[in-house]
């Protein structure tokens, strides 16, 4: 593996510039507000914002980290190291989601490297890994590649976090590698099942979670269906991807703690500079379904955001996971570690302090 640093050419954004300034702008219907997408006062404001965006200062705010970059299964992956000054603490491997990248986890470096070895890495296919360049990259597959990825740094025993694709990839983590993981912290975790002895609350929870099954976002079912098609215009118009991923930041998260503009411009461009709209949605196709993936048997901890997309239900993750610690967040939806990080690092050191009694 080898040190790395970020450095994007001028002339891309200079590019991006010009493709911002020339965006060809649709129409809509006045007063629709959010019920058909994204409005285009928002794009229009996060465009202009993007256009005014410090990117230099975001290399420098990356390039203060140690980054690295190295090949597993034929494809690159980029990942941040940060090493604990005790060479006894625990390392712990984050796991970013869809439409994210390790941009979700910056706010909190500085909060949990006082109590982990943090590696943090990128999906292949997503962000500043890049463009995979063979089929096969599924859920399991970015599982093996992280166990790999570990190995290779020396490390024995571990932890794992996730949400979103992070969450599903850690719990596959542990279950291909269950020596060497010795817990998995998730913040999305959506439980299915019987209603049998469910509180109203519960209930409630569960019928939102039926909802979502049975009415897919959207972009699901494309990426599942033809990855390829949307990957032209989403590498192809800077102000398409803005819409196409600003739309989930927004609407995935707490009004009342919203990702601040600049890391969901930071986070879409690197999407856009390294060309990874595509194959980041290729996950989707290639990871097929839930009910492939082992069973994860390492001790849980689950944090429930109030405003995620869904709830999980204690009753129902008891029955199918070890469940050591459950924590109801007052704030927060989807990307927790971008909007309520301080929680976020607490809850996750006191779950592995839990296990490890450091």
């Amino acid at each position: 593996m080898n040190e790395s640093t970020l450095r994007i050419p001028q002339a891309d954004l200079d590019d991006l510039t010009t493709r911002l300034a020339r965006t060809r702008w649709p129409g809509e219907i006045p007063g629709t507000g959010w019920d058909h997408g994204i409005p285009q006062d928002r794009v229009r404001a996060l465009a202009t914002r993007w256009a005014a965006f410090d990117w230099r200062a975001h290399e420098a705010e990356l390039n203060a980290l140690p980054q690295y970059v190295t090949e597993i299964g034929g494809d690159r992956v980029y990942f941040v190291h940060v090493r604990n000054a005790d060479p006894h603490a625990l390392p712990l491997v984050l796991t970013h989601g869809w439409p994210g990248s390790t941009v979700e986890f910056l706010d909190v470096i500085g909060k949990l490297a006082p109590h982990f070895h943090l590696v943090i890495p990128a999906i292949p296919g997503f962000g500043l890994s890049g463009p995979t360049t063979r089929p096969g990259w599924g859920m399991g597959r970015v599982a093996r590649a992280w166990a790999e990825l570990m190995d290779r740094l020396g490390y024995r025993r571990y932890g794992a976090q996730g949400g979103d694709w992070g969450s599903g990839i850690s719990q596959a983590l542990a279950a291909i590698a269950p020596e060497h993981v010795v817990g998995v912290h998730v913040n999305y975790l959506p439980m299915a099942g019987p209603a049998d002895g469910l509180g109203d609350a519960d209930r409630a929870r569960l019928e939102k979670t039926m909802r979502l099954a049975a009415n897919r976002h959207p972009h699901q079912i494309l990426f599942a269906a033809t990855p390829q098609t949307p990957a032209y215009a989403l590498n192809d118009s800077p102000a398409g991807l803005l819409a196409f991923l600003g739309e989930k930041f927004h609407t995935w998260s707490d009004p009342s703690t919203p990702v601040p503009d600049d890391r969901v411009i930071a986070n879409i461009a690197h999407h856009w500079f390294l060309g990874t709209a595509g194959s980041a949605a290729r996950l989707v196709k290639e990871s097929g379904l839930p009910t492939s993936r082992p069973p994860m048997t390492a001790p849980l901890g689950v944090a429930v955001l109030p405003c995620d997309i869904t709830q999980s239900i204690r009753p129902l993750a008891e029955q199918r996971y070890d469940i050591h610690h459950w924590t109801e967040f007052e704030r927060g939806g989807h990307f927790a570690a971008l909007e309520v990080p301080d929680a976020f690092a607490t809850d996750v050191t006191t779950f592995f302090r839990t296990l490890t009694n450091r």
